[in-house]
Formats: structure tokens, C-alpha cells, sequence
């Protein structure tokens, strides 16, 4: 049992990569707070595209992203760092300026925009965790990761909200806000790129050399983070679509959880992180399991309360819930990053996001299936679901040889 990691606020930012750095990931994730939420109403609004359609083409985006991962991973392990990162900022402000060129009913332009933007969005974790694992080393790395998410879940809320003041304006306003993400965008790859973060040069020749060496004992957890990484839907999705088809409360509700589980991200993520690290990483991953299984049967049995009861149980039971994602995501990608051989990090971490990206990309359309066939259909899934992968990563832990 390691004893608590007790980091200094200038050490959390030297090993997130340094001031430049630390400010790039804020304006990127405010870009990204400013749009993501909102594309999908760029498309029905601004371009009078369908929503199947529009839908359709940020599907395929994501999708294509996912195909990326192995070249980034390549690209990483050939030593890249910032570069990466910076690439994968400068390729979404590709995608914007597709937007803004795209005229009315154009398709083939918003899928275009889609899919650049999906490319940036899939790569940016594995280059991000790379780069940080390059330069700062066993919990203080694991912190500044931490870091890194409670920063970065505060930009997109502050991008979300300032984004509602702009729907406010209509068409010309939505451009607007296209317009502003391409500059923060813009902005971020500079700042990321100026640190000029790369690789050992002998890992680097390492990696040239073995090539096709896949990065070790990872296949269970890779399976186990799909089923994982639905608990990042459940706020926005599961969550909402419950108290609205079910409960049929106000969407005030849905906001507040959204609201309160950010705020808890931000607050909660480097403490809970940093206490938890007397623990191995692979206990902590396992513990997150449980607490999300048994947060997913809490919110079973809120749903049998009726719409008197039921709302504020469902909210209620939405903090357990959070608590389970702050220690799912301050343990999997520093478990990757641990487990991953200097010279194969970029492959790892890679993979590992290919796993996040398919389980995000699926989740919403497994949820909203469930949710059609009642609470227990729902609920008791993802419990089983979570538990069996908690327990697969428990036991896989007692044959592997690293931490």
C-alpha cells in the first residue's frame, strides 16, 4: 500500500506540461464547450439539414475518429508529443471553417466538418495523456492527469454556458459561435505546440524497432472500459431521458444533475485522485466499479417511487454516480499509462481511447434501447454489466506483473 501523493499547485502544473500548456487545454476545452454541445442544432438550424441526417454525418465523424487512433498511436511512438497534440487542435479548426463555408443544405461539407472535427476530438486523450506522461512520473503523472479533467470539465461548462447566450441570437449568432471556437482552437495548437514536448529519443528508437509489438496484457481492460465509460452518458442521457419519459418532470431537473455532476468533477477530481493513490490503480478501477453498480441499482430503485419520490431520488442518486466516474477517470488512463512499456505508450494509450470512443459512440444508442423496455432493463443492465467488468479487472490484477 503506497501512502498518499502530496503534490505542490506549481509541481500539479509543471507535470501537466508546464503554464503554456496548462492554458492551451483551457481555451481548447472552452472551443470545445462552445460547439459540441450545439452541432447538431448548427446543422438543423444554420444549414436547414434533417436531424437523421445531420445525426447521421456526426455518427460517421466519430466513427472515423475511431479509425485515426492507430496512425496516432504510431505517430506518438515515433516520438511526437505536442506536435500530436497541437494536430489534433489545428484539424478541428479545419473542421470549423467547413462550417462556416458550408451553404445551406450542403452535405457532404457538414459531414466533411463532422469528421475533421470527430478526428481531433478521438485524438486529442491518447496525445494529451502521452504528453503528460513524458513528463511527469508515477502519482504526481496520475495527478496531473486529474488535473488536466477537473480544468478541462471547467472550460466546457463555462464554453456550454456562454454557447446558450448565443443561441439566443439565432443563425448569424450560431456562426458567431462557430467563428469564435475556430480562433480558441487556433489559439490552443499554438500555445500546445510551443512546449515542444517529445519523446526519449532512445524509447523513440525503441519504438521504430519493434514496430509491431502490440503493448501488453491489455485486452480486458480495453473491454472493460466499454462498458465503463457508459457512466460519462448517464448524466446527459440516461439521466434526463428517464425524468422526462418517466417522471415527466421538468427539464430544470436534467440541468441541475448535469450542473451539479460538473461542478463535482471539477471540485472532486485532483483530491479524490491524489487520497486514492495509497491505493493501486487497478483497486481504485475496481472500486469504481462497484461504486458506479451500486449507484446504477440506486437509481432502480428510485424509479419505483413514482413521480412524488422519484425526481429528487433520481437526482439524488446522480452524486454517487459522479463519484464513481471521478474514480473510474483518475485511475484508467494512469493504469494505461503505468502499464504501457515507455516505448509502446503511444499505441497504448491510443487503443485505450479507441475503446472510450466505441463505448461513447455506442452508449446512447444501448441507453435509449434499454430505457424502452422499463427501469429494470436499464438499470439492472449497467449494474451487471459494470460489476462483471470490475471484477474481470480485479481478478485479471492478480496476474499482472506491473502496477
Amino acid at each position: 500500500m503506497a501512502t498518499t501523493t502530496r503534490i505542490r499547485p506549481r509541481a500539479f502544473v509543471r507535470a501537466s506540461g508546464g503554464p503554456r500548456y496548462a492554458v492551451a487545454l483551457a481555451v481548447d476545452a472552452l472551443g470545445t464547450g462552445l460547439l459540441r454541445p450545439f452541432l447538431l442544432l448548427y446543422g438543423v438550424t444554420v444549414l436547414k439539414l434533417s436531424a437523421p441526417v445531420t445525426g447521421t454525418a456526426m455518427t460517421v465523424g466519430i466513427v472515423a475518429g475511431l479509425v485515426c487512433m492507430p496512425a496516432v498511436g504510431r505517430w506518438l511512438d515515433r516520438g511526437a508529443r505536442s506536435t500530436v497534440v497541437a494536430a489534433s487542435m489545428l484539424v478541428r479548426v479545419l473542421g470549423v471553417a467547413l462550417l462556416l463555408a458550408a451553404p445551406a443544405g450542403h452535405v457532404l461539407l457538414f459531414a466533411m466538418a463532422a469528421l475533421f472535427l470527430g478526428i481531433g476530438n478521438q485524438a486529442w486523450p491518447a496525445a494529451h495523456a502521452a504528453l503528460v506522461a513524458t513528463v511527469a512520473h508515477d502519482r504526481e503523472r496520475d495527478a496531473a492527469l486529474a488535473l488536466a479533467r477537473a480544468l478541462r470539465n471547467a472550460a466546457l461548462g463555462v464554453g456550454a454556458l456562454l454557447a446558450t447566450v448565443f443561441l439566443a441570437g439565432g443563425t448569424t449568432a450560431l456562426r458567431a459561435l462557430a467563428a469564435v471556437t475556430a480562433l480558441t482552437y487556433l489559439a490552443a495548437a499554438a500555445l500546445a505546440w510551443s512546449v515542444h514536448v517529445s519523446a526519449n529519443p532512445v524509447e523513440t528508437a525503441q519504438a521504430q524497432d519493434r514496430d509491431g509489438e502490440p503493448p501488453p496484457r491489455m485486452f480486458t481492460l480495453l473491454a472493460a472500459n466499454v462498458i465503463y465509460v457508459f457512466c460519462l452518458n448517464v448524466p446527459e442521457i440516461a439521466i434526463p431521458l428517464v425524468l422526462v419519459t418517466q417522471f415527466h418532470a421538468s427539464p430544470v431537473w436534467s440541468a441541475a444533475v448535469f450542473v451539479a455532476n460538473t461542478v463535482l468533477v471539477v471540485t472532486l477530481q485532483v483530491p479524490v485522485t491524489v487520497l486514492m493513490s495509497r491505493f493501486s490503480r487497478r483497486t481504485v478501477l475496481a472500486v469504481s466499479g462497484v461504486v458506479l453498480t451500486a449507484s446504477y441499482l440506486g437509481f432502480l430503485a428510485a424509479a419505483s417511487l413514482g413521480r412524488g419520490w422519484g425526481t429528487p431520488a433520481i437526482a439524488a442518486m446522480s452524486v454517487p454516480c459522479t463519484l464513481g466516474e471521478i474514480l473510474y477517470a483518475g485511475s484508467a488512463t494512469a493504469l494505461v499509462t503505468a502499464l504501457a512499456p515507455p516505448h509502446l505508450l503511444g499505441r497504448a494509450v491510443a487503443r485505450f481511447q479507441l475503446s472510450t470512443g466505441f463505448g461513447l459512440a455506442v452508449s446512447p444508442a444501448v441507453i435509449t434501447a434499454l430505457a424502452t423496455r422499463g427501469p429494470a432493463a436499464l438499470w439492472g443492465t449497467l449494474a451487471a454489466a459494470t460489476l462483471l467488468s470490475a471484477s474481470a479487472v480485479r481478478v485479471r490484477a492478480q496476474r499482472l506483473v506491473r502496477p
